[in-house]
């Protein structure tokens, strides 16, 4: 049970950060960091396509990988 735990969780981690790295930068500078927020709740443009994609991926992965974190703590402790 332990290494199955700690298997799932290197996968989700590795898998997570390969996700994030495909994904384009929303704006750059700190300007972009500012005004990009705005943009993200008000704007009319909705992600599309390999955005949205990648978008729920990243989210499904990084909840499996918060849940695995705190089993394995549990768990292993």
């Amino acid at each position: 049970m332990d290494i199955l735990l700690k298997v799932l969780l290197v996968i989700f981690s590795i898998g997570l950060i390969a996700v994030v790295l495909l994904q384009k930068g929303k704006s750059a500078g700190l300007s972009g960091a500012i005004s990009g927020g705005a943009e993200h709740l008000f704007g009319k443009t909705k992600a599309r396509g390999m955005e949205l994609v990648l978008e729920r991926v990243t989210v499904g992965l990084a909840v499996g990988f918060f849940v695995l974190s705190i089993v394995v703590a549990v768990v292993l402790d």
